[in-house]
C-alpha cells in the first residue's frame, strides 16, 4: 500500500507516466556506471541530503592523507545534492558549508547540533532522509560502503536495501549488506532514512578513492539509482 508520506499529492495521470520511467531508469542504473540523468515526473518529492559533523566535530581522519571525515561528507553530499536536483527531486541540505549546526554556547555541542538536524528534517516535511558519512576501524583491511536504516522502519530498510543494491552493483567494490543502525539521524523521524558510510577512512586505498572526483560521481549516481528504485518499488 502506497503511504502518504511518500508521496504528498500525486495527480492520476502521472501514474502510469511515472510508473513506466520508473522502470526504464531502474534499468539504466543497474546497466550502467556512467552519470546519465533522465527527466522524469517526481510530483515534488522533496529528500534531506544530511553531511555528517561539521564545525570543530570533524569526525574521523584518514589514516594516511589526513583527509577529514567532515569535509569528505559535505563533498559528497552536494554531489549528490546536484545530481537528485537534475533528476527532478527538491532536496534540502542540513548543512552547506563547513560550519557545525550547533547554538554558540551551548553546552552540549553534539547534543544542541542533533537537534538543529532534526528540526530541518521536520520543517523541510520531507519525503525521506539521506545521511552521508565516512567510517573507520582499528583493523586497515576493513573496507566497503554500508547503509543503515532504524530499527522495525519498513520503508527504510526497503530504501537501505535499495541503496546497498545499487552500491554493489554499480561500484562492485563492497560486498557488506544494508543493516540496523542506531543512528540518532535515523532514529529522530518516522520518515524512510538511511545512514551511508560511504568506505573507510582507516584504510589506504578506500581513503584514497573517496577523494576521487570520478569515484564520488559514479557514488552519488548510485545513491540516485537506489532512491529511484526504492520509489518504483514503493509505488
Amino acid at each position: 500500500m502506497r503511504k502518504k508520506f511518500l508521496i504528498k499529492s500525486i495527480n492520476l495521470k502521472y501514474i502510469v507516466a511515472t510508473a513506466l520511467c520508473g522502470i526504464f531508469v531502474f534499468a539504466l542504473c543497474l546497466s550502467s556506471s556512467k552519470t546519465e540523468f533522465v527527466s522524469i515526473p517526481k510530483d515534488n518529492i522533496t529528500i534531506v541530503v544530511d553531511a555528517g559533523h561539521g564545525g570543530v566535530d570533524g569526525g574521523c581522519i584518514g589514516s594516511f592523507t589526513k583527509v577529514v571525515e567532515s569535509e569528505l561528507n559535505l563533498i559528497f553530499a552536494k554531489n549528490l545534492k546536484r545530481q537528485l536536483e537534475q533528476y527532478g527531486f527538491s532536496v534540502v541540505m542540513t548543512r552547506s558549508n563547513s560550519d557545525g549546526l550547533y547554538e554558540a554556547g551551548a553546552k552540549n555541542l553534539k547534543k544542541s547540533d542533533m537537534k538543529k538536524r532534526k528540526e530541518i528534517i521536520e520543517s523541510s516535511n520531507c519525503d525521506l532522509v539521506l545521511s552521508l558519512h565516512m567510517n573507520s576501524y582499528p583493523l586497515e583491511t576493513s573496507s566497503g560502503s554500508q547503509v543503515f536504516y532504524k530499527k522495525n522502519s519498513n520503508y527504510g530498510k526497503v530504501l537501505a536495501e535499495s541503496v546497498q543494491g545499487q552500491l554493489k552493483n554499480i561500484l562492485s567494490n563492497t560486498t557488506k549488506k544494508s543493516a540496523v543502525g542506531d543512528y540518532f539521524i535515523v532514529e529522530c523521524t518516522d520518515k524512510p532514512a538511511v545512514l551511508v558510510e560511504c568506505g573507510f577512512l582507516s584504510n589506504k586505498q578506500e581513503e584514497l578513492l573517496l577523494q576521487q572526483k570520478s569515484y564520488q560521481d559514479k557514488f552519488c549516481y548510485a545513491i540516485v539509482c537506489g532512491v529511484v528504485d526504492y520509489l518504483g518499488v514503493s509505488y
